[in-house]
């Protein structure tokens, strides 16, 4: 299986050189479909835009073609982190403080090994989360195995694409869709 320490040391600076920071490397598929899967962010956004992706990708790829740090044969994908992003870093759990979260554990604390809940933030390397139905719980970053925010519309509110550019030709392509969908309805 990959080094995902040494994939992220020859990853990040591709990413900081476009200005984007990483948020994850993981490799899904096992061996029946490797893939290496790449999340990156806009600092000022948490977006990336399609092409923001395909230039990363195209970076990413060269550096990876040339050091070849993966034996088999793997697909490779570049995204942004999306709504439902998972928390990976510190910083995470202190920019998403207020939203709700789902925090699988490592080892079960309290006797519950799943926390969701609103992130109330990090001290250190400490995670705060107001868990529901229960009391605020604190835990490691070490002992997280994953984590991931949960859509509600509070975060729908605030993570909402900063430009609507183009929006203006699904709205139309809508319209005609009802206006083919009534004319059929009269034959």
């Amino acid at each position: 299986m990959a080094d995902i320490a040494l994939l992220t040391t020859l990853i990040e600076p591709e990413a900081k050189a476009l200005g984007f920071d990483l948020v994850r490397i993981k490799m899904t598929g096992g061996k029946s479909d490797p893939t290496l899967q790449i999340m990156a962010e806009r600092p000022d956004t948490r977006q990336l835009t399609i092409d923001d992706c395909a230039e990363l990708s195209r970076r990413v790829s060269d550096v990876l073609d040339e050091k070849d740090p993966i034996e088999e044969a793997y697909r490779l994908e570049v995204s942004s982190p999306g709504i439902d992003r998972p928390l990976t870093r510190a910083k995470d759990y202190a920019d998403w403080a207020g939203h709700e979260a789902r925090l699988r554990l490592l080892d079960a604390v309290e006797g519950r090994k799943v926390l969701t809940g609103d992130l109330v933030g990090v001290d250190g390397d400490r995670v705060t989360i107001d868990v529901r139905g229960h009391q605020p719980m604190t835990v490691g970053l070490g002992q997280i195995g994953e984590a991931k925010l949960t859509i509600t519309d509070r975060l729908l509110a605030a993570t909402a694409p900063l430009v609507s550019l183009g929006a203006e030709e699904f709205e139309d392509d809508e319209a005609a869709f009802d206006d083919d969908a009534e004319m059929e309805g009269q034959n």
